[in-house]
Formats: C-alpha cells, sequence, structure tokens
C-alpha cells in the first residue's frame, strides 16, 4: 500500500501546489469495516471548509481518473492541526 500511497501524493500535489497548499500526509487507516484513505493538508494561511472543498473538487476526479485503490474507501480530506 506504501507504493499507492506514494503515486497518490505524487498525482495530487501539483494540482495542489498551484492552489498554494503542501500535500502533508497521504494514510490509509482501517477503522472497522471502513477503510479511509485520509490526506492531510497544509498551508502557511489556515486552511478553511471552503478551501478545503475546493481541493475535495479537484482530487477526487483525479483519484477516480488514475483509479490507483480497488477496495472501497471513504475519502478523508481535512487540514494539518495546528498546536
Amino acid at each position: 500500500m506504501d507504493g499507492i500511497l506514494k503515486k497518490v501524493r505524487d498525482i495530487i500535489e501539483e494540482p495542489m501546489a498551484k492552489m498554494q497548499i503542501m500535500v502533508d500526509a497521504v494514510l490509509w487507516e482501517v477503522e472497522g469495516k471502513y477503510n479511509y484513505l485520509k490526506i492531510v493538508l497544509d498551508r502557511e494561511q489556515a486552511l478553511d471548509i471552503d478551501t478545503i472543498v475546493e481541493a475535495t473538487n479537484i482530487i477526487n476526479p483525479i483519484l477516480d481518473e488514475y483509479d490507483l485503490i480497488e477496495d472501497e474507501y471513504i475519502l478523508d480530506i481535512s487540514s494539518k492541526e495546528r498546536g
């Protein structure tokens, strides 16, 4: 799965960079019977919900086009927590 996660990161980094967003992490997590593809985004200014929705609307079709993951999953895109 690590190789697939790296490919996911590679294909979304450029479109996110155009939005001045960094891809902080791409993770695969299994919680109960659900698989999650978790993508954590970051940028210098705080990411608001509208920007995360915009990023999701860009990332989701890219993932559909490349179809790298055979298993069903829930796409979870969030901003990096700030401490």
